[in-house]
Formats: structure tokens, C-alpha cells, sequence
């Protein structure tokens, strides 16, 4: 073989060697999804984030807690998302739709938009750590 020839061929075994290393994230991350997916403790893209008010505060006492959830999130997928994030027992959910508001600067008229929370509530004795 040529000088030429050799470097081609050193070059296309390590493009193939890369190429199976690419390949082996994806099996790993493709085998991990299915795990969670089989014990259903995490649901991706239901919870955004806790809903801290002064009213979330006070329902804390009756063992309810607010969370804001995403657009096509349903009763039956927050009690699964907050049962495997947080390990308690969810009773009850209750969702609303809270609707966009109307912000004005000046002449400018302008919407902050709405969003979807839900409010869960708890088995007693138990509590939900948010910080």
C-alpha cells in the first residue's frame, strides 16, 4: 500500500470507531428512558415548577400544594408526576386554566400570558418539601 493509502485507511477506522461511540449514548440513554417509562416514576414535561404565593402558603396547612403544570397536562398524569417526584400519596387534583392578562405601558397595550396550574392535595401526615 501506499503512504496515501494508509492514512485513508487509519482515517476510515477511526470514523468508524467514533460512529459506534455515538451509537452507545444513545442505546444507554434509549434503555434508560424505557426504565422510567416501566416504573412510571418520571413524567417529562407535566410539573413545571411549585407555585409560591401568599395563598399556595396558607393552602400548605390543609395539605395542599400548587404547582404549575404543562399545557396538555391531565389530572391522572400530575398525580403520577407528584407521587414519583415528591414520594407521597396524592388524594385529590384539581387543574385550572388561569387566563392571560392585559398589561398596559403607556398607549401600548400588550398580554401577559396564561398558564395552567394545578392543585394537589395530599395524604395527611404527609408533607411536600419546596424551597
Amino acid at each position: 500500500m501506499t503512504l496515501l493509502g494508509k492514512i485513508f485507511k487509519k482515517e476510515k477506522e477511526t470514523i468508524k470507531k467514533e460512529k459506534e461511540v455515538k451509537k452507545a449514548p444513545e442505546i444507554v440513554a434509549s434503555q434508560v428512558k424505557a426504565e422510567i417509562k416501566k416504573e412510571g416514576k418520571i413524567i417529562v414535561g407535566v410539573l413545571r415548577m411549585p407555585h409560591i404565593t401568599e395563598k399556595s402558603a396558607m393552602l400548605g396547612g390543609e395539605n395542599k400544594y400548587i404547582f404549575l403544570v404543562g399545557p396538555r397536562a391531565n389530572k391522572i398524569e400530575v398525580k403520577k408526576a407528584v407521587e414519583g417526584r415528591y414520594g407521597v400519596s396524592v388524594r385529590n387534583v384539581n387543574i385550572l386554566n388561569m387566563p392571560g392578562k392585559e398589561r398596559k405601558r403607556g398607549r401600548q397595550i400588550g398580554w401577559k400570558p396564561g398558564f395552567k396550574k394545578a392543585i394537589v392535595k395530599i395524604k395527611e401526615g404527609q408533607t411536600i418539601e419546596i424551597q
